[in-house]
C-alpha cells in the first residue's frame, strides 16, 4: 500500500480550519486535506484569551495542529 505521510506545511498553506465540537474541555476544528476531512484538538485550558472562530486560518493554528499530529489525535473523518 502506498501511503503518504503529511507535512504541517502541506497541512496549513493556503488552508481554512473549521469548528466542528466542543466537548469536555476540547474545542474541535477539522481541515481538509487533498479532498480528505481531518479532525484535530484544541484544549481550551491552552488558549488563553484568544478569540476561536468559526472559520479561520490553518496557519494560525500550527501549534494545535502540530501537537495533534505528534501525539496521533489527528483523525481523519469518517463521512457516513
Amino acid at each position: 500500500m502506498n501511503f503518504k505521510i503529511m507535512t504541517l506545511k502541506e497541512i496549513v498553506k493556503n488552508n481554512q480550519v473549521h469548528f466542528s465540537s466542543y466537548r469536555k474541555g476540547v474545542l474541535y476544528y477539522s481541515v481538509v486535506v487533498e479532498d480528505k476531512t481531518y479532525r484535530f484538538p484544541v484544549p481550551i485550558e491552552d488558549t488563553g484569551d484568544a478569540t476561536f472562530l468559526d472559520t479561520d486560518k490553518a496557519m494560525l493554528f500550527m501549534r494545535y495542529i502540530r501537537k495533534a499530529l505528534k501525539e496521533q489525535t489527528f483523525e481523519l473523518m469518517l463521512s457516513h
